[in-house]
């Protein structure tokens, strides 16, 4: 997936031990790549006792998402694989934000695959703004917001297909809604959340209202756009 990193002034070397990071990532995490750390657990070749701490630490958020989401968020697949994709993308651009800042820089913005983490400024001096494509029309932005701080998320399936599916509905695809953002404290926050949402379809953003720290905005297969009530809020510049 695209990442993008904007450090302003920040050295090539701070924005290079960036990359460093998500590729490191990418090889213990990916699916796709059969050398990764779990695709080896799924073919049974790496006991649990064996995990790496990074590994460890994300089947853990894992969990805790699972109990907080009464199972809306599993990372295991109808096949019995473990695919933690939707918990680690969110994870590992919040640990690539405080590399960030333990490199001296307040002001950034980095995105991966959808998942936002801004801080500070842009280069212009203004508060870091987050467009909201339209799901039927990938060239239009119906929504703008400025998360000051916070982490942004969108879960959806007009760019990757169908790919969310309801844990208690026997696996079936989500048909209800297209699109759905969630704004947490931090990215993590966001992107283990918006998981959740979307395979609850239609109750998702009225899972996100109830839920303190989270605000969402969510568009159905009919195009009709829910927020909760403290999104808009952050639409003000």
């Amino acid at each position: 997936m695209p990442v993008t990193v904007d450090v302003g002034g920040a050295s090539q070397a701070l924005i290079d031990k960036v990359f460093d990071y998500f590729e490191h990532i990418d090889r213990r995490f990916s699916t796709y790549r059969t050398d990764s750390e779990i695709s080896a657990i799924n073919r049974g070749d790496v006991p649990v006792r064996d995990w790496s701490g990074e590994m460890m630490e994300v089947m853990a958020l894992a969990e805790r998402t699972k109990n907080e989401t009464d199972g809306y968020f599993d990372i295991r697949k109808p096949d019995g694989s473990l695919d933690p994709s939707g918990i680690v993308k969110g994870w590992a651009i919040r640990n690539a934000a405080e590399i960030v800042r333990q490199g001296g820089v307040s002001d950034f913005f980095i995105e991966a695959g959808g998942d936002i983490q801004a801080s500070g400024k842009n280069g212009e001096g203004r508060d870091w703004s987050v467009g909201i494509r339209n799901p039927f029309n990938a060239d239009e932005v119906i929504k703008v917001v400025y998360p000051r701080g916070r982490g942004v998320a969108t879960s959806g399936t007009y760019v990757r297909g169908q790919h969310i599916y309801n844990p208690h509905g026997a696996g079936t695809p989500i048909a209800d809604i297209v699109s759905l953002t969630v704004i947490g404290a931090d990215v993590l926050e966001a992107d283990r959340f918006a998981t959740a949402a979307f395979a609850m379809g239609r109750d998702g953003i009225f899972f996100l209202e109830q839920t303190p720290g989270l605000e969402g905005y969510v568009v159905d297969i009919d195009g009709r756009a829910t927020p909760t009530s403290g999104f808009g809020a952050l639409c003000a510049p």
